[in-house]
């Protein structure tokens, strides 16, 4: 068999109707070998291209056998272990990283963001959404929303309690993988899909959106919107935000580069270079008119914001007597000449 960009085995849930809800992947794998992908081939009859294969309860011990001959043990093990659920199994294959076609490699595809296997921008996601059913996300596991009424009164049958957590097209990260090395205080409000580096805090108000995250050593207090990736020792402050591109940011990929901080109830619509300071309660958006200022303190220029993208080491505050918004460097008015030229 050729390459393969990624593959999985999984077990979800389906509707009444046998639609898919929600699959969880305990072992993605990113560019698998070759030898696993022909023993699929052969034990399922996989024939390329990007699939979610039916897997029976009854291939799987056949299945693990021909895995772990061929010496994939800890694939072998996981395959062992969906034998014995009584829940709808799966084999995914994603011979290209292509946008996903079925719920199974939508779900595959969050996995491997949150597996940390891929990064933010690193996998096809165009056309998730409809893909992406929304559900009820309860203690008893995920359910049709058209289903809900008739499962709430048979758990009060029973004197049970049917708790529904949210409704939802992604569920809580947390339930599906838990990350080395990170802390996140209220686990709701990190989504499936999310990249958390290790070495990240997400305080209670705290939130990270599905294709976006961290690379590590964080401090989230603040709403990481979709798409957007923060770098290494970034923190974030209480109630601050960043424009994704779900959220207004249009066709800007927003992003945040290593050592900044985004003070409290701040925000950005503009990628921020290394080392750079938003003001507490300041929102940067692209088009806003900022007054440039050298190392000297001396006005340079009057620009707008999106001219300053990507640049390290600014300081954008507002002056508490003008009310103006400046940025200030440490360069001096003709090394800011220079770069504004360039970057024109």
């Amino acid at each position: 068999m050729s390459e393969c960009f990624s593959l999985a085995f999984g077990v979800g849930t389906q509707n009444s109707a046998g639609q898919w809800l929600e699959v969880f992947y305990p072992q993605p794998h990113l560019h698998p070998a070759a030898g696993l992908l022909k023993v699929i081939a052969d034990q399922l009859g996989y024939a390329g291209g990007n699939q979610a294969l039916e897997l029976r309860h009854s291939q799987c011990e056949a299945l693990s056998s021909a895995i772990e001959a061929a010496g994939f043990a800890e694939a072998a093990g996981v395959v062992a272990q969906l034998a014995s659920s009584t829940r709808p199994l799966v084999c995914t294959v994603l011979a290209t990283d292509e946008a996903p076609t079925s719920t199974p490699e939508a779900y595959l595809k969050l996995h491997l963001l949150s597996h940390r296997l891929v990064k933010p921008h690193g996998v096809v996601l165009a056309g998730i959404f409809p893909l992406l059913p929304n559900v009820a996300w309860t203690n008893q596991g995920a359910i049709d929303i058209t289903e809900l009424p008739q499962r709430q009164l048979a758990a009060r049958l029973k004197g049970e309690t049917l708790n529904v957590h949210s409704i939802d097209k992604f569920p809580s990260m947390t339930d599906y993988v838990v990350p080395a090395g990170i802390r996140i205080a209220d686990t709701a409000r990190v989504r499936l899909g999310a990249y958390v580096g290790e070495g990240t805090t997400v305080m209670h108000e705290g939130f990270i959106n599905f294709n976006a995250g961290t690379a590590g050593t964080s401090m989230v207090e603040g709403r990481i919107s979709a798409g957007v990736f923060v770098g290494k020792g970034s923190d974030l402050g209480g109630g601050c935000s960043t424009m994704g591109t779900l959220s207004g940011g249009g066709n800007i990929v927003i992003s945040v580069g290593e050592g900044c901080l985004i003070g409290a109830n701040a925000g950005i619509g503009i990628p921020l270079g290394d080392r750079c300071t938003v003001e507490a309660g300041l929102y940067i958006t692209a088009g806003i008119k900022v007054a440039l200022l050298d190392d000297a303190d001396n006005l340079v220029e009057i620009v707008k914001a999106r001219d300053l993208a990507n640049q390290a080491d600014l300081l954008f505050r507002r002056n508490s007597q003008t009310g103006a918004i400046e940025c200030k460097t440490n360069r001096s008015a003709i090394q800011l000449n220079e770069m504004l030229h360039a970057h024109n």
